[in-house]
């Protein structure tokens, strides 16, 4: 089940640590990305992404690039982005831990599956760990 392209002004995409780490590394999938934010941010569109997943990319800057790099994204870069930091209650933290118990998924990728679901939105990304539960939760394949 392939996600639909950026031009479904309608819907709502949710970004996993693959895609922003992509846009900020200009790798494979930095336009449909960067196409994803500006359309984002010209209209209003919602771009989100979980707090769990934000941390996992400060995470993964923080190991490649260093400490302060990382806090620079952090405090300056992801600020100016037009993405919506979503937090988790208990109950979406058990709702990850539901998808880990039946899908071989990182727990960062779990968090990704259950926001998209809760919010209804398409995942962005070009992890092929999402290929396991692409008949659970719409995916849009960044990378060709």
């Amino acid at each position: 089940m392939s996600g639909e392209r950026i031009g479904n002004v309608n819907q709502k995409r949710l970004l996993d640590s693959f895609a922003l780490l992509a846009y900020l590394n200009r790798e494979s999938g930095f336009e449909i990305i960067k196409s994803a934010l500006a359309k984002a941010q010209k209209s209003g569109i919602f771009l989100g992404m979980n707090e769990i997943n934000i941390g996992e990319s400060y995470h993964i800057l923080f190991r490649k690039r260093g400490k302060e790099k990382a806090d620079y994204f952090l405090e300056n870069v992801l600020p100016g982005l037009p993405i919506t930091a979503l937090a988790n209650d208990f109950q979406q933290v058990i709702d990850a831990a539901r998808i880990k118990a039946e899908y071989s998924l990182s727990f960062a990728d779990c968090f990704a599956v259950a926001t998209a679901r809760r919010e209804s939105a398409t995942i962005m990304t070009g992890d092929p760990e999402f290929k396991k539960i692409e008949h659970f939760v719409e995916v849009e394949w960044i990378l060709s």
